[in-house]
């Protein structure tokens, strides 16, 4: 049977009781304000941090209980690493006068204190520039949409201290989390390499920085071939760009094995638009059944799979504060084409 770890209060007990029965005059041991009373809880405390610490190092001796250094310890046994923290990347707009320069690493700040550092240095052709940029700090919260303003820390000569985001600022990844990592790690201890099965191309793909969910379908282009389909769920869009594509790809060619061809590709969007009456019909609960779709969608949706409309009835029924609902749009199961998946569209709300 496990250990059963004493309380605070036992351990007290327990001290005091031991000191009772060695020391002459027991009412002023057990006293709580005595020196052997103060003592007898000091000793407790002490014990009961120990017991403490050996609960946790029991943990870190246990692959899905081990935190942070100890679990990447672990991992790193059956080479598996931490995916680190990457920069959101972009282009600013910025209005000046011909000939005007914008130094390498001059800052740019958002208005809530995000920097982005511009890559190289830029002379104005015209009115407009618009450098290369790169969050100072790594992590998705360097993710802007195009238009976000953008501030000048520094004054440049010639040069509006007022400009925007050209493009949209993205790329931007947080560390790995521990549950990500031991997902991981879990995955490849229970599915060792086997030279080229399906799972080795889905744990391949989930080293990329930013991958998080992966399909494979042997076959599917011919004999001898491989297509790995992949979303990255920490972007606003999880359909992974060309750029990821080409790095998932690029990543996989150095792993595979000789004989395959590999086909890595984007999933196909379906956005999910739905019509649903809803009582009470207010904008809390609207969106809580947004929440609860979207989760739906991530938890379920899979390339070619079709979404359950028994499933979307039971997303929208679980809503916080919802006490009735009909889904008017759809009304039955919606197939989606291969190599296509439902991601969250526009949910129209009416009354009752």
């Amino acid at each position: 049977m496990p250990f059963a770890r004493p309380t605070l209060t036992e351990l007290i007990d327990r001290v005091t009781t031991d000191i009772s029965g060695r020391v002459t005059g027991v009412e002023s041991a057990v006293l709580r304000r005595s020196l052997l009373g103060i003592l007898g809880r000091s000793e407790a405390g002490a014990v009961h941090m120990l017991y403490g610490f050996l609960e946790w190092a029991a943990k870190q001796a246990i692959i899905d209980t081990a935190e942070k250094e100890y679990l990447e310890r672990w991992a790193k046994i059956w080479k598996v690493f931490r995916k680190a923290a990457d920069y959101s990347t972009g282009a600013a707009l910025l209005a000046g006068s011909i000939g005007s320069v914008v130094p390498a690493g001059i800052i740019l700040q958002r208005q809530d204190g995000v920097q982005y550092r511009v890559l190289a240095e830029s002379t104005f052709t015209g009115t407009t520039l618009q450098p290369t940029v790169v969050a100072v700090e790594a992590g998705a919260d360097g993710d802007a949409p195009a238009g976000t303003p953008l501030f000048l820390l520094s004054p440049v000569a010639g040069v509006q201290s007022t400009g925007a985001a050209a493009t949209d600022i993205e790329g931007g990844l947080d560390v790995e989390t521990d549950p990500q990592l031991l997902s991981r790690l879990l995955q490849r201890i229970r599915q060792p390499p086997h030279g080229g099965a399906a799972t080795d191309y889905e744990q391949w793909a989930l080293e990329v920085p930013g991958v998080t969910r992966v399909w494979v379908y042997p076959l599917q282009m011919g004999a001898g071939t491989v297509t790995v389909l992949f979303v990255c769920d920490g972007e606003t869009n999880i359909i992974p760009s060309p750029a990821k594509v080409a790095e998932v790809q690029t990543y996989i060619n150095a792993r595979a094995p000789v004989t395959a061809e590999v086909f890595v590709a984007a999933p196909v969007a379906d956005p999910l638009n739905m019509a649903v009456k809803l009582s009470p019909n207010t904008a809390a609960v609207q969106a809580a059944v947004r929440a609860e779709v979207a989760d739906l969608i991530m938890r379920d949706s899979k390339p070619g799979s079709p979404t359950l409309i028994s499933h979307l009835r039971e997303a929208v029924s679980v809503a916080a504060g919802e006490s009735d609902n009909v889904i008017t749009s759809p009304t039955a199961d919606v197939a989606h084409a291969t190599g296509h998946m439902a991601i969250p569209g526009t949910i129209t709300f009416s009354s009752f």
